[in-house]
């Protein structure tokens, strides 16, 4: 009983490494794409606006991410899905900064209304790439 249980073990580390590489890339890709070093504001600093933007702009990737492995063929199928959410989360982040004049002084001075802007963005464009992905 449990030997068929675990029948479905490789493919589910497959799409979890996977999906946590691609998730490793986002944050690396965002984080090369902000004018700030938000790393250092979340752990060095503890802000927490920089903490919400990045964690919110994270979960907006994860949304699509996760539809990618629901609906993917095969692995290269969700790594290409998940790339494509990738640059849909970059492109969202450009959309609010060119809204937003001063977005990353607001988040390097822990304006919070800055970083729910980002978050918000984010998330709702996650959900459309989620949602664009079903087929």
């Amino acid at each position: 009983m449990i030997l068929n249980s675990l029948q479905g073990l490789p493919a589910f580390l497959t799409y979890f490494v996977a999906s946590v590489g691609l998730c490793v890339l986002f944050l690396l890709a965002y984080t090369a794409i902000t004018p700030n070093k938000e790393f250092d504001l979340v752990f060095k600093e503890h802000n927490h606006t920089a903490t919400v933007a990045v964690g919110m702009s994270l979960l907006g990737f994860s949304l699509p991410l996760a539809s990618a492995v629901y609906n993917s063929a095969n692995i290269l199928d969700c790594v290409v899905w998940g790339v494509v959410a990738l640059i849909c989360q970059l492109v969202a982040y450009f959309l609010a900064y060119i809204s937003h004049p001063n977005l990353g002084e607001s988040i390097r001075n822990n304006v919070l209304s800055a970083g729910l802007w980002v978050g918000f963005i984010s998330l709702a464009a996650g959900l459309l790439s989620a949602a664009s992905m079903t087929y």
